[in-house]
């Protein structure tokens, strides 16, 4: 079966991205320890990577987690996007432009509410790929097998027929236990001399 599409993660392989210190740095700040945060907060971020609370539940969770009013919030929330971001993986995005038309594209990212909005402003993602399938949109994230079907079938191929880029092996070997396959992420040379191979082998194949 040969390729027809390639699907990447977006943190830590179109964005080049660091650890998230942002809660760390501002209970320093705050001269908080890491035992006085109220659970709403603990709760608050695998709630929003399944997109089951929004934006402004956020919000107030940080309120009430931290016990801070919204505009200290909003602070916490600016630093969060600005680590959650990173930066341009300039290199990967231009070789993933140039895969369109000959291949269907795609992104699939564990992600957190509000991400469409900021990666798109930020990056044009939207403009970059054929579809992003992003965790708190569909209220399931990758290593679960059904995300990755889905991303298939909304780019109109079976999973033997796609490539998958991720930096995380749980998520590689996520990819692969649905019979995509997988690529892990280390660095840009390894990736495009790897996916260059693979769609290589493809094009040659007489099946």
């Amino acid at each position: 079966m040969g390729v027809r599409a390639v699907i990447l993660d977006i943190g830590g392989v179109l964005e080049v991205t660091s650890e998230m210190t942002f809660i760390g740095e501002w209970l320093d700040r705050l001269g908080l320890a890491l035992d006085e945060i109220g659970p709403e907060l603990v709760e608050i971020w695998g709630a929003g990577e399944l997109g089951a609370v929004t934006e402004s539940q956020v919000r107030e969770a940080i309120c009430t987690g931290l016990s801070v009013d919204q505009q200290v919030a909003d602070a916490v929330i600016a630093d969060m996007w600005e680590q959650y971001l990173g930066a341009a993986n300039t290199e990967l995005i231009d070789y993933v432009a140039m895969l369109r038309p000959r291949f269907r594209t795609g992104l699939l990212s564990n992600s957190f509410v509000g991400a469409r909005q900021r990666e798109s402003a930020a990056y044009g993602f939207e403009e970059l790929v054929d579809d992003i399938v992003y965790s708190h949109e569909v209220g399931m994230a990758k290593p679960n097998p059904g995300i990755y079907l889905l991303a298939c079938e909304r780019l109109g191929v079976e999973p033997g027929e796609a490539i998958f880029v991720d930096d995380s092996e749980m998520a590689v070997s996520g990819a692969e236990s649905v019979g995509m396959t997988a690529i892990l992420h280390t660095s840009n040379a390894v990736t495009i001399s790897t996916l260059e191979a693979l769609l290589r082998q493809s094009r040659s194949d007489p099946r």
